[in-house]
């Protein structure tokens, strides 16, 4: 069509596209894989036939989703056998996310490939480093096969976790967005954590820092039910935090992390009171929805829809918490911190990782200001993480 630019994709193996250089290190071993459907090479060939042809695959580790994916968010995962290859796969989610005996006695090395969104909320990360601290403890190898931040190396922002607040959701001293690849994360983590692990990072090839995954030729697989683009991943920066309260992050419809309401909110006031605050890059349209499942299922909410229309400008963390600000203040009465179930604290001082916005001892906008210094100081610290 004249007119149409056609941009350049860049192209990028991920470590299991370089899984020969490490085969030395698994010869003659029971191996271990901690893996979910976005483990895939460039062919998209799944992590688990590539390693069960190639050595002795003995166990699969399943984190929250499943092994393959088919399990919502925070529901049982159960270990099994898998179907397709007869393996033992060991649930490391929820009662088991430390390993026990039995896990560590499947295997004498682990490896790990799994793609992360990027965001200190995602609980792969944790499900990683607590495999490195049993790992360490019983004396076993880790591989990292790594993978691409696929919101980019350069960006961090959001608040930085107060250890207070630690929980699957958010842990150690990781700002909200953290700019590290998969691999560069478990290298921090080993000397955060002071780990004598032998641990190996199969880096990538031909990625840059300034890359996301839609500037590479990487397939996107889903991370998980509820992330199905690379947009969610983008707007989930700054609106995971709706977890934590009484509004629909948009779970049950075709726009998770993106679409945000609730039945108590009128659209059209809170589009044209978005529309005063200063969000560069960000615009919130007007939008109503219906979710199937979750918070307020079968209900009609009313919200707004985040667009990111500049991601180098975009302040999603601010963006999100601002819009989260805006409807508690419109709405006193209605609007709600929730406690998931059987859980004392309260989810949003989890995912933000300190309780003073909740409390009202800051403000958003002071929250965002005062976070900053504590996110640049991070972002120079890793530094000597950083492969590439």
């Amino acid at each position: 069509m004249k007119g149409t630019v056609k941009m350049e994709k860049h192209p990028v193996l991920s470590g299991i596209d370089r899984i020969a250089t490490v085969l030395d290190q698994l010869d003659g071993k029971r191996v271990g894989l901690m893996t979910n459907p976005t483990g895939i090479n460039h062919a998209l060939q799944s992590t688990i036939d590539i390693l069960n042809a190639s050595c002795r695959l003995t166990a699969l580790f399943a984190v929250e989703h499943g092994i393959r994916g088919d399990a919502q968010a925070g529901a049982a995962v159960e270990s099994t056998v898998d179907e397709e290859t007869g393996i033992t796969v060991y649930s490391a989610y929820g009662k088991n996310s430390h390993f026990t005996k039995e896990m560590l006695d499947a295997f004498d090395v682990l490896v790990f490939d799994i793609q992360d969104v990027g965001a200190r909320f995602y609980t792969y990360l944790y499900s990683l480093s607590y495999a490195m601290e049993a790992c360490s403890r019983a004396g076993k190898s880790m591989i990292v096969l790594d993978r691409i931040n696929p919101l980019g190396g350069i960006r961090t922002g959001g608040t930085v976790l107060d250890p207070a607040f630690s929980s699957f959701v958010g842990n150690y001293e990781l700002p909200t967005q953290y700019a590290l690849t998969i691999g560069e994360y478990a290298l921090y983590v080993k000397d955060y954590l002071h780990l004598e692990l032998p641990l190996t990072v199969v880096p990538l090839a031909g990625w840059e820092r300034w890359m996301r995954l839609d500037d590479t030729d990487l397939p996107w697989v889903m991370t998980s039910p509820n992330c199905p683009t690379l947009d969610t991943a983008l707007c989930y920066i700054g609106t995971c935090i709706f977890e934590g309260t009484n509004c629909s992050e948009g779970r049950g419809t075709t726009m998770p992390f993106q679409l945000i309401g609730a039945p108590f909110i009128r659209a059209g006031e809170l589009e044209k009171r978005l529309s005063e605050l200063d969000t560069p890059g960000i615009h919130f349209r007007r939008a109503s929805f219906v979710p199937t499942f979750s918070k307020h299922a079968g209900q009609t909410c009313h919200g707004v829809q985040m667009h990111i229309l500049d991601r180098d400008r975009a302040d999603v963390f601010a963006a999100g918490l601002l819009l989260c600000d805006t409807i508690r203040k419109m709405y006193p009465e209605a609007f709600r911190f929730i406690q998931w179930e059987g859980d004392p604290c309260y989810s949003i001082d989890k995912l933000l990782g300190t309780d003073v916005y909740r409390t009202g001892r800051m403000t958003a906008e002071e929250l965002i200001l005062t976070s900053r210094e504590k996110v640049d100081r991070f972002t120079a610290e890793t530094k000597k993480y950083h492969l590439y």
